[in-house]
């Protein structure tokens, strides 16, 4: 399984990126995947979460801003960020789990087996 994330930045406040993860070696569409971040001194947390039947799950802090899509057929996640802030600045991670995950347990990071390197995203004010 390799996950590869793209489309990382430098971006003003209030700006918008697209953080892209091509998925290989597995079966795509039957893998819970997600977004995580890291910001510097801090635990890695979980921002939005699609599942394989495509429900989806976001933390409050990017609720009605960033928005998860897959295509299956490109074996791609996708992580639209609208609005951005400086609170919004951390390294960005693909994670896929080969199991479906109960909403409650969609963020905790034990869930998911396999991790991309991350993509930087930048907001500056």
């Amino acid at each position: 399984v390799q996950l590869v994330e793209s489309g990382g930045g430098s971006v003003q406040s209030g700006g918008s990126l697209r953080l892209s993860c091509a998925a290989s070696g597995y079966t795509y569409s039957s893998y819970c995947m997600g977004w995580f971040r890291q910001a510097p001194g801090k635990e890695r947390e979980g921002v939005a979460v699609i599942d394989s039947d495509g429900s989806t799950s976001y933390a409050d802090s990017v609720k009605g801003r960033f928005t998860i899509s897959r295509d299956n057929a490109k074996n791609t996640l996708y992580l639209q960020m609208n609005s951005l802030n400086a609170e919004d600045t951390a390294m960005y991670y693909c994670a896929a789990s080969q199991y479906r995950i109960s909403w409650w347990a969609r963020f905790q990071k034990a869930f998911y087996a396999y991790w991309g390197q991350g993509t930087q995203v930048t907001v500056s004010s």
